[in-house]
């Protein structure tokens, strides 16, 4: 199998997936925008051989790399980023080579564009906040005639939480239409719920083989509009509603063969038209492995290797281990360079050295929705999550 890996470099974890394909007797085969001499040893051991780019973002030579490897080492079998940001050029590399293990351009918009998820969660029965396309003010008041305030707006096809923010009256909306948007823009009504998501791996016949659950106190968007310091865990149960939905889900999307995170608002209060106190409402499906280390906190849950699990799944499509074991909750929690602290990340490590797991700095591009600075640990018990919480992130008074 010839395996076309698109910037395997970055997360730096993502050298776990090609060792997994090699491990499996794939060809791996790496096409990044960072010289060799500066891939970490692991990676560089684990591919076959790596075409360096000037710029991911220049296609032509993206996809003069890939002819490369096509020539030297014949028809490319698989071809995969695991990231957001390149699912719109993998879909585009596949259908120009004409890979058929992965989604083409006449499927990735489904997947990509917030309006276009709506109708397929739907299509699954799961009910989803209503939303506007922006055009102009006159469009937008008279969406929020019918949803009041607050309304949330952002980039119809965008990464995580960038250019996310609330409107919660008639001056921010004027203001938000003052300003110039460069892309299209989705006006959703505004959701009170808790945020969790469903993560996990598909088979080629859309069967989830992996699945796990996380709840996220402090939503996404807060985090990086209001600075604020960042944490979630894993729950060592999937809640059966949960669990019912996810997989609906993961059976209507074109999810064959795939991470999945899809992200889910459980209601805190009855909303006419959408449900009672404790449903659970669609938000965004994401085709891709969870953000930063979150696949981390999935392997040191259960003690497996999801990575491998991903690997096994395109070499041998099924998991190959047991993916139901889930021993321990493994929290992240992660502070700001600008706030200050009451307890040092030594005092906060040497307390929890029998349970920590990742203490280290968290990459500059990843930092706006995840925080400067990472602690993870892990525990047998949910009491023991949120005290680990306050240590690493109470404020100094």
């Amino acid at each position: 199998m010839n395996f076309v890996f698109i910037s395997p470099n970055f997360p730096r974890n993502y050298y776990n997936y090609c060792k997994g394909l090699k491990e499996n007797g794939a060809n791996v085969l790496g096409v990044g925008d960072e010289p060799y001499d500066a891939l970490a040893p692991e990676l560089k051991n684990a591919m076959t051989e790596y075409f360096k780019v000037n710029s991911l973002e220049n296609y032509d030579e993206v996809y003069r790399a890939v002819a490369f490897f096509a020539w030297k080492y014949g028809k490319i079998d698989w071809l995969e980023s695991n990231n957001e940001y390149w699912l719109e050029k993998d879909a585009r590399l596949r259908t120009d080579f004409n890979i058929n293990t992965g989604i083409k351009e006449d499927q990735i918009s489904f997947i990509k564009y917030k309006s276009e998820m709506k109708a397929f969660y739907e299509k699954a029965g799961v009910p989803v906040a209503r939303y506007h396309l922006t055009t102009t003010l006159e469009e937008g008041k008279k969406f929020i005639e019918k949803v009041g305030y607050p309304v949330i707006v952002k980039p119809d096809n965008g990464v995580g939480a960038a250019r996310t923010w609330k409107i919660k009256n008639d001056a921010d909306l004027e203001a938000f239409y003052n300003e110039p948007q460069i892309t299209q823009m989705i006006m959703e009504e505004f959701i009170n719920g808790d945020l969790i998501s469903y993560d996990g791996i598909a088979d080629s016949n859309r069967n989830v083989i992996l699945e796990t659950h996380h709840v996220f106190p402090v939503p996404i968007m807060d985090a990086v509009n209001d600075n604020l310091d960042v944490y979630y865990w894993n729950e060592r149960e999937i809640p059966e509603d949960l669990k019912d939905v996810g997989r609906r889900v993961i059976k209507a999307f074109p999810t064959n063969s795939r991470f999945f995170h899809c992200e889910y608002f459980r209601l805190r209060e009855d909303k006419e038209g959408l449900g009672k106190k404790g449903d659970i409402l669609g938000l965004e499906v994401n085709m891709r492995s969870p953000g930063g280390p979150t696949p981390d906190m999935m392997n040191y849950s259960s003690d497996i290797d999801v990575f491998k699990v991903w690997a096994n799944m395109v070499c041998y499509d099924e998991a190959r281990v047991d993916t139901q074991n889930k021993k321990y909750y493994v929290v992240y929690a992660a502070r700001r360079d600008d706030h200050q602290y009451e307890h040092t990340t030594d005092e906060v490590a040497s307390w929890y050295k029998d349970y920590l797991v990742m203490n280290q700095r968290v990459p500059a591009v990843l930092s706006g929705a995840m925080g400067d600075w990472l602690m993870m640990a892990r525990f047998e018990t949910k009491e023991e999550i949120m005290p680990f919480v306050k240590n690493v992130c109470e404020k100094y008074v």
